[in-house]
């Protein structure tokens, strides 16, 4: 509940945080990759080539590009071996720095992912279920601050986009952790994989280290267009109050089967009786469905 960040000094600033130019696979020039989403509305973006031996271990520059209006974050996908079914790992690092060394010999992907969280970086668990993370997989990444439940390259490639359902059985097990959503974008022709989700970070101004900060304390919530204006729980956690864009429903889930909602024409504010979601769950998470089908999710809200 702490983590709420509407009544928090600041504004919110929209941002892409898993992306790819061609110093990894992406297609476009990192100029031609920056200015697709700055270009776009985007207040920030982290370019997040694959740090690997075949593309060079590349951490991208991107400080060139910053403004008074845009801004970026240093960061890679990072990678080591590997998950249970034997593929590698693939960990969002977002703040890093520049000398962020290449995987030592036989360094794993935990190990990779505490190295990242030492540095002050945000470390993000990358779709999860595009390549069918486990639950002891996601076990054994103990330095992370989110899971990334929704890509818009994996949604659109491949059908596994969302990763909420083993999002959420972390979540019940009582992992305090983020969530974000992002494209992943690498702007090839043949695949819309912009502009499908992105983050809405709280922060008092536009400047990376701020913008890393509440990433990491999980001020943001994520999106595919509806705006969350505001959420509160009452004293007692047994209502929450839902303000947001126009939307034809809102959602709020707890672990397992505990879930409420409200639909209807152009909902702008909802109130929900959740006394048997917090009597029962430690956490809820709100949805926003708007008459589109795009959604916005909150972070995990904690009731202690």
């Amino acid at each position: 509940m702490k983590s709420l960040p509407f009544d928090m000094p600041g504004r919110f600033f929209r941002g892409n945080i898993h992306m790819h130019s061609n110093r990894s696979d992406g297609a476009l020039s990192v100029d031609d990759t920056v200015a697709m989403y700055r270009d776009n509305g985007y207040d920030f973006i982290s370019l997040t080539d694959h740090f690997l031996e075949k593309f060079d271990y590349p951490i991208t520059d991107t400080r060139q590009y910053r403004t008074a209006d845009f801004t970026t974050l240093i960061g890679a996908e990072l990678h080591a071996p590997a998950l249970e079914n034997g593929t590698i790992w693939h960990l969002v690092g977002v703040g890093l720095p520049d000398d962020f060394a290449p995987p030592a010999d036989g360094e794993t992907g935990p190990g990779i992912a505490k190295r990242a969280w030492d540095t002050g970086a945000f470390v993000g668990m990358a779709h999860p279920s595009w390549y069918s993370m486990t639950m002891n997989d996601m076990r054994s990444v103990q330095h992370a601050h989110a899971i990334e439940v929704f890509n818009q390259a994996s949604h659109v490639s491949g059908e596994r986009g969302d990763s909420w359902q083993i999002t959420d059985q972390v979540l019940a097990e009582g992992r305090r952790l983020s969530t974000y959503g992002t494209d992943d974008s690498h702007l090839r022709d043949n695949l819309p994989d912009k502009f499908g989700a992105w983050t809405m970070v709280k922060a008092t101004d536009l400047e990376p280290e701020a913008l890393t900060d509440s990433l990491k304390a999980g001020h943001y919530y994520s999106s595919q267009g509806p705006l969350i204006h505001h959420i509160a729980l009452n004293s007692d956690n047994s209502a929450i109050e839902i303000s947001c864009s126009p939307a034809s429903a809102v959602k709020v889930l707890g672990k397992g089967p505990l879930y409420t909602y409200e639909h209807g024409a152009g909902l702008s504010q909802s109130t929900l009786s959740i006394e048997h979601i917090s009597s029962k769950s430690p956490f809820c998470r709100v949805v926003v469905v708007d008459a589109a089908g795009k959604r916005a999710w909150s972070n995990p809200i904690w009731f202690d």
